[in-house]
């Protein structure tokens, strides 16, 4: 059966405007299926379009959060980089003065060496002449006893002659400057002009040696003022030779046992040689 021009029209404007009427021709055309399953396509492409956006979405944040874990992790490398460089600078810095600080080491281990071999030498010249200075006291010992005796010979005779006290002082210092390897003739009732005249019992201009002499200390303030004379007797000689003195010597007679131990006091105090004659009882 053939459709006019006009029921064609119709038709064709039905299939336009009516869906329901369209799908029914379709239907009855065997596309039914075909369009059922190109819509279940479009929504199942539509589903996995959505489920690709959301996981774009979220693999975007998950890469926005891991870019800036890295930007993070980057910045801390840097940092820990920069702190590696610091810590390599200051290795460095250390270690050189370390090798500085070895090489001082070294050099004060050296030079404790040599002091410890100069001091070991020095305690050996000090033993040889601590050795020397005892052979010495010895020598001096011994020299005291024959001074002691060439006193009493001398003391004997002054009494048998009545050589003066003076004299006598002057040999016994010249016997003590010899052994002692000087050569010098004291001078007795010496005029040395300084500050006027200053009258010294007993002289040597070299070594500078003065001496003090009293025939008797009875008592504690006559040894006082023979002291007192001493010392400015010392003072006159180093003004007059214009050096310092070499020994004073306090010569007395006799004195009592009291005062001949505050003699030996004073004296020792004072750095005087004291020569006493005899204890007066």
């Amino acid at each position: 059966m053939a459709l006019s021009r006009e029921e064609r029209l119709r038709f064709l404007k039905a299939l336009e405007e009516d869906e329901e009427f369209r799908l029914a021709v379709a239907g009855l055309l065997g596309l039914r299926e075909v369009l059922d399953e190109l819509r279940r396509l479009r929504e199942d492409f539509h589903k996995f379009v959505q489920m690709e956006e959301e996981r774009w979405r979220e693999n975007e944040k998950r890469w926005e959060e891991n870019w800036k874990r890295w930007e993070e992790n980057a910045r801390q490398w840097q940092e820990n980089w920069r702190r590696w460089e610091e810590n390599e600078k200051r290795w460095q810095e250390n270690w050189r003065r370390w090798e500085e600080n070895a090489k001082r080491w070294e050099e004060n281990q050296r030079r404790w060496e040599e002091n410890w071999k100069r001091w070991e030498e020095n305690t050996r010249r000090w033993e040889e002449n601590e050795r020397r200075w005892q052979e010495n006291d010895k020598r001096w010992e011994r020299a005291f006893e024959e001074f002691r005796w060439i006193r009493s010979a001398l003391t004997q005779i002054q009494e048998a002659l009545g050589v003066s006290l003076e004299f006598y002082t002057a040999q016994w210092i010249r016997e003590w400057l010899a052994a002692k390897g000087f050569t010098c003739n004291p001078i007795v009732h010496a005029a040395l002009l300084i500050d006027g005249i200053k009258e010294v019992d007993v002289f040597c201009p070299d070594p500078l040696v003065v001496a003090e002499v009293k025939s008797a200390a009875p008592t504690v303030d006559e040894a006082d003022r023979a002291l007192e004379q001493l010392r400015r007797a010392v003072e006159a000689a180093e003004k007059f030779a214009r050096t310092r003195i070499y020994a004073a010597v306090l010569a007395v007679e006799t004195a009592p046992e009291e005062v001949a131990r505050y003699l030996q006091a004073k004296a020792g105090e004072a750095g005087y040689l004291l020569v006493l004659g005899r204890k007066a009882k």
